[in-house]
């Protein structure tokens, strides 16, 4: 099950869509039964939430907060920052909604033991989220590393 709350109203101006583009992401992405949280917000909350729990200042694109054992089927918390992810679309020249789907299944990925600590973590991580995005229709977003410059 996934439960998604619309904190920053610059998500549904950007996409009407928000919601089910999220839910489908994070339900390809979940390998197991579980709930899982997704809120998306704005850049504020998710740099308060980054310097509290990261000790990183500024906002960043995703946070993902994983639920403690004791905690389960609640796998966690995925949190995404409205002003990061949009310019980040821009600059990467892709949409908004293959971005943010790209980063809701990266971060269900977190909440279930990936990550991208060292290069063999990175590449199985990288691989899930290709498989997960072929299947919504969402190019690779880590092909433009393999081309030339």
């Amino acid at each position: 099950m996934i439960e998604i709350e619309v904190d920053d109203p610059a998500w549904t101006d950007a996409l009407a869509e928000v919601e089910p583009l999220v839910q489908s992401a994070a339900a390809l992405a979940l390998e197991a039964a579980g709930l899982v949280s997704v809120s998306l917000t704005d850049d504020d909350t998710v740099a308060d939430l980054n310097l509290r729990f990261r000790g990183k200042p500024g906002p960043t694109n995703v946070l993902s907060f994983p639920a403690l054992e004791s905690a389960r089927p609640f796998l966690g918390d995925v949190i995404l920052a409205f002003g990061v992810c949009a310019r980040e679309a821009v600059e990467q020249r892709k949409s908004l909604s293959a971005h943010l789907q790209h980063l809701v299944v990266h971060g269900v990925l977190h909440l279930q033991g990936y990550d991208h600590l060292d290069e063999a973590e990175a590449e199985a991580m990288e691989h899930q989220e290709r498989m997960i995005l072929a299947k919504l229709g969402v190019s690779d977003p880590y092909a433009s590393r393999h081309e030339p410059d």
